[in-house]
């Protein structure tokens, strides 16, 4: 097989190649034959027949990309089988919207790299343009079922994190042991869960939205798994403060994962939004700390 050190040597009317610069022209078409085999793994994925066949089209643009090089570099460059089998997963696990938005950032990237090599290949500015407007392709495409949901999960996780947290804080002061603050939080949590379930019910009946049950659902589950994770090291550690730095660290976690697939899938603004619920929650449960502590003195509770 050639390879790029030998083919940096040639020298004909059409292109001559510094090593460096056949190196990023190797490393693009390996992208896009990477792109091709994704784009057309997800397509088969793809429930809607319409989205479907974008995304087939867009594999065979990749693949006609590919072939553009290949022709160039004279290598018959295979694609990154790990970033198929990863970008196939994360659409499973995450769904198809999270994962083509991933891939559509670091387009950006690609792009980029595209106008470098047009200083060297004059006729790739075209492949470069058309890189460039993949991304509008995919945002009109995209209706992915779980995002018309978003609201419903902020809504339940978003509630939890709050509530939860200032009322575990309030507990470790108030009660004796980790084991009574963790039935003392699934009570909470869990009763909870069920009124923000019908809560967002009612409110979706009312604006007679068809899809009620399931945004309550959507809720409902959201709490629930929110609920378990900030309550589980109460159940795993001895030491109750110990446990709620625990609690505290996981609940900026799951603010994080969070608003970090909310930013992507739905063009959000990461950053505020996570300072703002991590701010939110953090300040109730101090503030929570501070009335657990103030009623266990005022109520002689010992914290023991």
């Amino acid at each position: 097989m050639t390879t790029w050190w030998k083919l940096s040597g040639r020298r004909n009317k059409d292109f001559s190649l510094l090593s460096a610069t056949l190196k990023t022209a190797l490393q693009v078409q390996r992208k896009e034959i990477t792109e091709y085999h994704v784009y057309t793994l997800l397509a088969g994925l793809c429930k809607d027949a319409h989205n479907a066949n974008i995304l087939r089209s867009l594999g065979e643009e990749e693949k006609r990309h590919a072939l553009y090089w290949q022709g160039k570099t004279g290598v018959d460059v295979k694609p990154s089988r790990f970033n198929v089998f990863w970008s196939v997963l994360k659409a499973r696990v995450l769904g198809l919207t999270f994962t083509l938005k991933q891939m559509e950032k670091n387009e950006g990237t690609a792009s980029r790299n595209y106008m470098e090599l047009v200083k060297s290949f004059p006729e790739a500015e075209n492949i470069a343009r058309e890189e460039a407007v993949h991304e509008n392709k995919l945002l009109n495409m995209l209706d992915e079922e779980r995002l018309h949901y978003a609201g419903s999960v902020v809504l339940g996780l978003n509630d939890a994190l709050v509530e939860l947290t200032g009322s575990l804080a309030g507990f470790t002061l108030a009660l004796g042991s980790t084991r009574l603050i963790s039935i003392a939080g699934l009570v909470t949590g869990i009763s909870a869960s069920f009124s923000m379930a019908a809560s967002e019910y009612l409110s979706c009946k009312a604006d007679n939205n068809p899809r009620a049950l399931k945004s309550a659902l959507y809720t409902g589950m959201a709490y629930v798994v929110t609920v378990a994770l900030l309550i589980l090291p109460y159940l795993l550690l001895a030491s109750k403060f110990t446990a709620l730095a625990v609690t505290l660290t996981v609940a900026v976690f799951i603010i994080l994962v969070f608003n970090y697939y909310l930013s992507v899938a739905k063009d959000l603004d990461f950053k505020r939004r996570f300072f703002e619920m991590a701010f939110i929650s953090l300040a109730v449960a101090a503030l929570s700390f501070v009335v657990g502590y103030m009623l266990s003195r005022a109520l002689d509770v010992s914290s023991q």
